[in-house]
């Protein structure tokens, strides 16, 4: 993880920071943001550490207080947003948090003063919907129980099309009825959320099956615990019969190495899982890697008792044939004269 995986405009705001810096902040934000639902508490120690480093930038404290809501932490996510507010131009945005943990701290009049002021104005269909949903449960911090469902029957309740904020406004409108004593219009409306929430952020259908006097079983989770069962007795015995195939001769290496594999491939097929699949994925990759060894390992010194020495085969030396001298051209010359002898004189 590099700081990277933070969002641009995130990013934007930890510029006026050393470079070095700005990356251990970006570091701490990703980890608070990743542990938000699965472990609030580290997730908050990973905002206070970002706060110490860069305490005068927006959106470090604004994942201050929001790790901080998130864990429980009612007046440390006030104070925190409260500082995001004076530090960055989305200050409306945090309203409805605010609101709740002035409720979380037990303090409904506070609540209510945040959510009747001008900045409530301000906010987008989304914040104007969770800012209601919060009001809701105000009203029935108060004992009023009919101003609760009053207060969420606005237009978004009755929108035919999903919304990002449907399933929460229908769950919290059910869970309204039945503090009201309206348990079988809460049914109707606990079916609607569990409708809308896909991602199963809300225990919907559990509140429903409840109410109808229903009992819900599991099966996907009991099938899936199965197969899951299947495929790690299927994996471990894959990998038995790898180890056995490796201490058999060499001749009996490819056929034991083989038998291992087809057992893998058939465990996956049998027990519809990916563990099995992955598992013979791993053999496999295991098994090239130890050839790859074994090549390198032929590939090196060999001892002097194992060399062959041949004899050297007869050189052949090729013959360059060299083109013949032309025959100097036959002249024939005429003879030369004889010269003529001196005739003695007569006597």
């Amino acid at each position: 993880m590099t700081g990277e995986e933070l969002d641009a405009d995130a990013r934007a705001e930890l510029r006026g920071l050393p470079k070095d810096l700005a990356a251990r902040v970006a570091r701490h934000l990703v980890m608070a943001g990743r542990m938000a639902e699965e472990d609030p508490e580290l997730a908050y120690k990973h905002a206070k550490a970002a706060r110490r480093l860069a305490s005068r930038v927006g959106i470090v404290r604004e994942a201050a207080g929001l790790a901080a809501y998130h864990a429980g932490e009612w007046a440390d996510a006030l104070a925190e947003l409260r500082a995001a507010r004076r530090l960055s131009t989305a200050e409306d945005a945090y309203l409805p948090i605010m609101a709740d943990a002035e409720r979380g701290l037990g303090r409904p009049e506070r609540a209510l003063d945040l959510i009747k002021s001008a900045e409530a104005d301000r906010l987008d269909q989304m914040g104007r919907v969770e800012l209601r949903i919060v009001e809701s449960g105000v009203r029935r911090d108060l004992g009023q129980l009919d101003a609760a469902v009053v207060t969420l029957q606005i237009p978004e309740l009755r929108d035919r099309r999903l919304r990002p904020w449907s399933a929460r406004l229908f769950y919290a409108y059910a869970d309204a009825l039945v503090e009201a004593g309206r348990e079988e219009e809460a049914s109707d409306w606990f079916a609607r959320a569990a409708a809308a929430d896909r991602d199963g952020e809300t225990d919907a259908a559990e509140r429903y099956a409840e109410l109808e006097g229903l009992e819900i079983l599991d099966t996907e989770e009991t099938d899936g615990t199965i197969r899951e069962a299947q495929a790690a007795v299927a994996v471990a015995e894959a990998l038995t019969a790898v180890e056995e195939a490796d201490d058999e001769a060499d001749d009996a290496d490819g056929d034991a190495g083989d038998d291992a594999d087809a057992f893998a491939e058939a465990a996956a097929a049998d027990t519809g899982d990916d563990a099995a699949a992955v598992a013979l994925a791993e053999i496999e990759a295991e098994k090239d890697a130890a050839e790859e060894d074994e090549d390198a390992a032929g590939a090196g010194p060999v001892p002097a008792t194992a060399i062959a020495f041949q004899p050297a085969e007869p050189e052949v030396v090729e013959q360059v044939e060299t083109p013949e001298e032309a025959p100097e051209p036959v002249v024939f010359r005429e003879p030369e004269p004889k010269p003529e002898r001196d005739e003695p004189p007569a006597e």
